[in-house]
């Protein structure tokens, strides 16, 4: 197993703090809620303005290019070799969305932790409400293509190009067509099988299910994707947590591809 997720009293005090607290429904939550307070050396990402790029159109959610993004982590300051721990507000996908980029990007010491900022504060760590600033790093990335896919590749594996198994995210009702609430056509990637990410919460942690490890095999190419690369995260974490290998993102997911290929429902 890889060590990705941990507990709130296992964190080294040295390390830095990613708070990434957000709400699709109200997007100036997260934010807001930082301002209230967060631990303390605490930095915050924002899913819109930081996360993605909302001017690409490349779905809902588009992945910031590697120059945004390295310009990101060098702004905060943040070090390759640096024990960095993301948390949301428990049992969400957006701490799973900044440990992804993390990845992506060739950060050896990021975590997820569980129970969110809740756990943090339970475990005495200071909070504050004050803003942090630390020096400009300038970073040497080695990034990770390999778990980044794009239309393209899915095409390939729709039609039978390449061996993969395409894992839907989202509820089954968006999956099986029978309502769709932000995307112009209700159905699913055609071939791709469907685990609805929210059974992997538990209270306020994400937790590896039999059910997901009964549904896909480490021996399977693994491709998650969702509306728009937001909640495909926490499976893919998940997955890695458990021991996966094989496992990649199509990040700009269903929004990306309804705008140009058709679409199937389980109807």
């Amino acid at each position: 197993m890889t060590n990705i997720f941990v507990t709130a009293d296992k964190i080294e005090p040295t390390g830095r703090f990613i708070d990434a607290r957000f709400d699709m429904t109200n997007v100036e939550l997260g934010k807001a809620l930082y301002e209230e307070g967060h631990v303390k050396g605490a930095v915050y990402w924002d899913l819109n303005t930081d996360l993605s790029d909302l001017a690409k159109g490349e779905g809902r959610h588009p992945l910031p290019d590697k120059e945004q993004l390295q310009a990101l982590f060098e702004k905060h300051g943040l070090d390759l070799n640096d024990a960095i721990y993301v948390y949301d507000q428990g049992a969400s996908p957006y701490a799973t969305r900044a440990w992804w980029i993390l990845n992506y990007a060739g950060f050896k010491h990021a975590y997820v932790v569980n129970g969110g900022y809740q756990a943090l504060k339970d475990v005495g760590l200071p909070i504050t409400t004050e803003v942090p600033t630390f020096p400009k790093t300038n970073l040497q990335l080695q990034w990770n293509d390999e778990i980044l896919l794009k239309r393209q590749d899915i095409v390939n594996i729709v039609e039978g190009k390449t061996k993969a198994t395409l894992l839907d995210a989202r509820s089954a009702a968006r999956y099986n067509g029978e309502y769709e609430p932000f995307d112009k056509l209700a159905g699913h990637i055609p071939t791709a099988q469907n685990y609805d990410w929210e059974q992997l919460r538990e209270g306020s942690n994400l937790v590896i299910t039999s059910s997901l490890l009964d549904k896909v095999s480490k021996d399977e190419d693994i491709v998650v994707y969702c509306g728009s690369g937001v909640t495909a995260t926490p499976i893919y974490t998940v997955l890695k947590e458990a021991g996966y290998e094989n496992v990649q993102i199509y990040m700009a997911g269903y929004s990306d591809w309804v705008n140009h290929h058709p679409v199937a429902t389980s109807n």
